[in-house]
């Protein structure tokens, strides 16, 4: 099986600068595209980055210009790199990636870590 294992959360000041890691680990043949999202309290998951095998990106608004999603390959290894952070920005971050497994090496299935808190407040 595959697991996403998360790190870097914690608390910040707005403006402060904060960088996010999931490692990926397990029975992995490939790996396609990487993300992240996250959920504040009371409200709906949203979509914050995204990063294809290729290395294109795409980030939501609200985090555009902010925000820098990368990956090591060699790592298995998605980063969310946070600039500017404001008190919008707290939220559970949760990691994502496409993974085929050894076992199974044309299905791609989704996996999700177990998520990291991030607080922006003074």
């Amino acid at each position: 099986q595959v697991q996403l294992v998360e790190s870097g959360g914690g608390l910040v000041q707005p403006g402060g600068s904060l960088r996010l890691s999931c490692a990926a680990s397990g029975s992995i043949f490939k790996i396609d595209g990487m993300g992240w999202d996250r959920q504040a309290p009371g409200k709906e998951r949203e979509f914050v980055a995204a990063i294809s095998s290729g290395d294109n990106t795409n980030y939501a608004d609200s985090v555009k210009g902010r925000f820098t999603i990368s990956r090591d390959n060699a790592k298995n290894t998605v980063y969310l790199q946070m600039n500017s952070l404001k008190p919008e920005d707290t939220a559970v971050y949760y990691c994502n990636a496409a993974i085929a497994t050894m076992t199974h090496r044309l299905l791609l299935d989704d996996y999700w870590g177990q998520g990291t808190q991030v607080t922006v407040s003074s």
